[in-house]
């Protein structure tokens, strides 16, 4: 595939910006309730053009887009243990900890609060579903090519 160098230009300045901004919707749960779906959206789109600009080889040697099977599947298991774990305490499915008005547990200044792991998970599924889709039709577009 044949692109422009301005289309490779803006794909290497705007990755990092992108996963700056997918990581920042993605933790603003300490704040605010937390996106995982959005933000894993946006980081797939981010990679998806790197895609486009540069092609499958070079984004594998970039990223570590191999392991994202294995993330998603583990991903997938914390998710579901996260949501249906509170059910073992006779709590309602995706409960979190800490509960409204409880003391909130810090690691020096960061504060532990459940639904930010299940957001994590989430946002690993998405990126690693939207990106192993991407890589199977990047892959088959270059055998139809060849």
């Amino acid at each position: 595939m044949v692109t422009s160098v301005v289309v490779q230009a803006v794909a290497r300045l705007l990755l990092a910006p992108i996963l700056m901004i997918a990581f920042a919707i993605l933790v603003k749960g300490y704040a605010e309730v937390g996106d995982g779906f959005s933000a894993g959206a946006i980081a797939a789109l981010g990679v998806l053009l790197h895609y486009v600009a540069f092609g499958r080889a070079t984004t594998e040697r970039l990223l570590p887009i191999r392991a994202l099977p294995a993330a998603c599947f583990a991903a997938l298991l914390l998710a579901l243990a996260l949501a249906t774990g509170p059910l073992v305490f006779g709590d309602p499915v995706l409960t979190y900890a800490p509960s409204p008005g409880a003391e909130v547990v810090q690691l020096g200044t960061l504060e532990v609060i459940g639904a930010v792991a299940f957001d994590v998970a989430v946002f690993v599924i998405v990126m690693g579903a939207a990106l192993g889709i991407i890589h199977a039709l990047a892959r088959q577009a270059e055998e139809i090519r060849e």
